[in-house]
């Protein structure tokens, strides 16, 4: 592949760390690249690398590639530090933290709240609403939505999945014991691409601890398992309100710190949590 030589910044949001940089060129081999930036042994290490482009739906378009080079139609956390890396980048004013952002998943708005340097500190995110048929998830399977406890065995361990789109499919399983002592990386594989999945899918295991609180890990499609996914966290809140297992408002504690979720039960989820800064450099092929 030819060279690619762009600055880039290193962001994190609760943990799951991404490559951003500035494009116009659509046409270029970028889910190569994402697998030689993603690397971290020989590239920088991310969970994703993000690629802001000019949109003429929106105020700006995101792309983000997985570190198998697969495209991922849209990412909650990968959304926030996009918002941040944008506003303190200064590549759009949006005085007032609130911007437009173009995705696979369709555009979603989000809005920062800034500290008193002007630093973008926190973005809540209206992520759409959940599609809850079975087709929205890729499902192979002939029954309407929504689908609840959908009994799966994977690597030989028994599964009740709860399945939900937010824009990309997720598979939420219900633990009554900590999620850290569940085998997700001998699991999550065999969920991810079990036939059943006709695009693969996102596996979320979640502890409910009380109606506003969830304790999740996950395995995302495409880079295994990360430190948050914030689609995830509103899939596994999703799936906990049609069990009548939570709120309206709930926190979910993931390995990498907490993030807000809001949903009323029809229309749109909402995600809050912090993005944050890591450093800045340079990519030279």
């Amino acid at each position: 592949m030819a060279g690619m030589n762009f600055d880039f910044w290193k962001m994190h949001g609760t943990g799951n760390d991404f490559v951003l940089t500035e494009s116009t060129d659509l046409d270029f081999d970028w889910p190569s690249l994402a697998i030689r930036v993603c690397d971290r042994h020989f590239g920088v290490g991310a969970d994703g690398l993000i690629v802001s482009f000019p949109s003429a739906k929106a105020d700006r378009r995101m792309r983000i590639f997985n570190p198998d080079g697969s495209e991922a139609e849209m990412c909650g956390n990968g959304v926030r530090v996009f918002v941040k890396y944008l506003l303190d980048q200064g590549i759009l004013p949006a005085a007032d933290g609130v911007m437009t952002v173009d995705t696979m998943a369709g555009v979603l708005e989000a809005r920062a709240t800034r500290d008193s340097s002007g630093a973008v500190q926190t973005v809540r995110v209206a992520m759409g609403a959940p599609h809850l048929d079975p087709q929205d998830v890729g499902a192979r399977i002939e029954q309407a939505g929504p689908v609840r406890d959908l009994p799966m065995t994977a690597a030989s361990e028994p599964l009740a999945l709860t399945l939900v789109s937010m824009g990309n499919p997720h598979a939420v399983h219900f633990l009554d014991s900590a999620p850290a002592d569940f085998d997700l990386h001998r699991i999550g594989p065999a969920v991810e691409h079990d036939p059943l999945f006709a695009h693969r899918t996102n596996f979320e295991i979640v502890q409910v601890r009380d109606r506003a609180h969830l304790d999740m890990r996950v395995w995302e499609r495409g880079a295994g398992e990360t430190l948050a996914c914030g689609t995830g966290a509103c899939a596994a809140v999703v799936a906990a309100r049609l069990h009548d297992r939570a709120d309206e408002n709930v926190d979910v504690a993931v390995p990498g710190g907490t993030l807000r979720i809001s949903w009323d039960g029809a229309g749109e989820v909402y995600l809050e949590g912090p993005a944050t800064f890591v450093f800045a450099s340079r990519w030279e092929d």
